[in-house]
């Protein structure tokens, strides 16, 4: 669909729409860059306040991977009147708004329309000095894959909606969707980084291809290592499939063969996150202190993969012991 629009070209442009990357980046002058990007989407939990602070943390999270500081935000959203209360609505906002000021961020406003369904997000701009910009090509044969969250809030989301989630779960879910990326990619900024982006609705396989293609590289996925969220692994065994994990894996067996792992773990590796963790395609010799940075930090990082020779765009999973 989008290949029918014509290309925007321009000089100014670092990163362009058509890279498929996190955000958009314009350079403003030798100096700096401006960092664009936008998400919204229905609640994920049942908690508006929640939801407005779990909103917020995933459009953050497109200019964190940029390796930029997001400076100011604007609120979308659309609002069913006649079937949920505005107090719902309130309760939204008034949490996206919290997170923002905890990460020192400026809501300048935003656009709400009536809609039959509710959803919210954030359009968010940042900025970074151009050359300290993260994109999600660079990634070199030879560099470690770490990734700064667990997985599994996909599955836990579903079986959430089906009543079927136990509280200490959904508790863990929501604690890791409202936990934003600011300190990982702080992490980040000591250490030769070759490629950066963040693990969303795609799920980890699919934005690791997505990388892997923008680099022309192959990548190593190692299911053994895969850290997961509580409970996310008896959802996915339960059959809590969201529809958005059906779409990533059709696409991503055409690519990857998932037959070498159990079905729940193939199922895992395509999971849509929510407000999800960075992947980091680090030199080798820097990956330690990466976990290490993180570690100081309060971030769960795990090297889940390596980057490899073999055709670009392409990767394979690893089932054993790394």
């Amino acid at each position: 669909m989008l290949s029918a629009l014509p290309e925007v070209s321009d000089p100014r442009l670092l990163v362009r729409a058509g890279a498929f990357d996190d955000a958009g980046v314009v350079r403003l002058s030798d100096e700096l860059a401006l960092v664009q990007s936008v998400d919204f989407f229905t609640p994920v939990v049942d908690e508006p306040f929640d939801f407005g602070r779990i909103a917020a943390a995933n459009a953050l999270s497109d200019i964190y991977a940029m390796g930029a500081k997001p400076l100011s935000a604007l609120a979308v959203c659309t609002f069913p009147v006649d079937t949920l209360p505005l107090s719902v609505l309130e309760k939204t906002l008034a949490g996206g708004l919290a997170l923002l000021r905890e990460e020192g961020v400026l809501l300048l406003g935003g656009h709400t329309v009536k809609g039959p369904e509710f959803t919210y997000g954030l359009a968010v701009t940042g900025l970074v000095h151009p050359g300290r910009l993260r994109t999600n090509a660079g990634a070199r044969a030879g560099d470690q894959l770490i990734l700064t969250k667990a997985l599994g809030t996909g599955v836990l989301a579903t079986a959430l909606k089906r009543g079927e989630l136990p509280e200490e779960a959904e508790k863990a879910m929501v604690a890791s969707m409202t936990e934003t990326n600011r300190r990982s990619a702080e992490a980040c900024e000591g250490v030769e980084v070759h490629a950066l982006t963040d693990i969303t609705g795609f799920g980890l396989l699919g934005h690791a291809l997505e990388m892997a293609e923008a680099s022309g590289v192959a990548l190593e996925i190692y299911a053994a290592t895969l850290p997961l969220l509580p409970g996310a692994r008896a959802a996915a065994e339960a059959g809590a499939i969201p529809a958005g994990l059906t779409a990533n894996r059709s696409w991503i067996e055409a690519k990857v063969d998932l037959s070498v792992v159990d079905s729940t773990t193939a199922r895992l590796l395509c999971d849509p996150q929510t407000s999800g963790g960075l992947l980091a395609a680090v030199v080798e010799r820097d990956a330690g202190t990466l976990l290490a940075r993180c570690s100081e930090r309060g971030v769960r990082a795990t090297v889940v993969g390596r980057v490899i020779e073999g055709p670009g765009g392409t990767a394979r999973v690893r089932a054993g012991a790394v």
